[in-house]
């Protein structure tokens, strides 16, 4: 009888052991099932979260240096007044004005013709427009135009537009070229080269050379 409770014990055990394995099995399955289930979930938020991005490149602007602008003369130059014969002699005395003044030395013929005695005395430092300068800028000399490639093979001829401050040496100054129109864009450069590389013919203004704005013509057409 001993015996038979004994062995009787041992299946107790056997069958106790095979429970807790089960349910431990059943725990750790539902345990890693929930992991994978929150991995995936995790896997679907982060999806819908990420969105396309674009990246933006700013280009950082450089302060550009105020441009010189040409001096509009209020007063006149110093110079002299032109008497102009006129073309049908009055029959008829002119009214007198008392209130206008004379000045013998407006027309002495000494500074710029138009000018008058007591008119300013222009600096080198200033930059004037051509209809106020005694002596234009002329050119003078520089390099052959070079003719974009790309365009002479298309046909494409036009006009550009450059405008330049030349200064008392003849030079147009680098930082006051300026495209004012283009037939294309692909002329502009060789317009600028030309400009920049010619040598001009000072302005003057009662025989001093001044800094004058012009605006030079390029011209580009194809030689057949």
């Amino acid at each position: 009888m001993f015996d038979t409770l004994i062995e009787s014990k041992r299946k107790t055990e056997k069958k106790k052991f095979f429970g807790v394995g089960f349910v431990s099995l059943i725990l750790h399955s539902g345990v890693v099932g929930a992991a994978i289930v929150a991995t995936m979930s995790a896997g679907e938020a982060a999806s819908k979260i990420v969105v396309d991005t674009n990246m933006v490149y700013l280009q950082q602007q450089t302060q550009k240096q105020p441009e010189p602008q040409p001096v509009q003369l209020d007063v006149q130059l110093k110079g002299f007044q032109t008497v102009v014969a006129p073309e049908n002699i009055p029959t008829d005395i002119p009214p007198v004005n008392l209130q206008e003044h004379f000045d013998p030395k407006d027309y002495s013929g000494t500074g710029v013709e138009g000018g008058v005695a007591t008119g300013i005395t222009p600096s080198s430092d200033q930059v004037f427009m051509e209809a106020v300068v005694d002596e234009k800028p002329d050119r003078l000399s520089g390099p052959p135009l070079v003719y974009p490639e790309l365009l002479r093979q298309a046909g494409i001829q036009g006009l550009v537009m450059v405008q330049a401050i030349v200064d008392t040496n003849g030079r147009a100054e680098p930082n006051s070229i300026k495209i004012v129109s283009s037939a294309n864009p692909g002329f502009n450069d060789a317009a600028r080269q030309l400009v920049l590389r010619s040598l001009y013919r000072p302005g003057r203004t009662m025989g001093r050379a001044v800094r004058v704005m012009i605006q030079q013509p390029v011209n580009f057409v194809i030689q057949r």
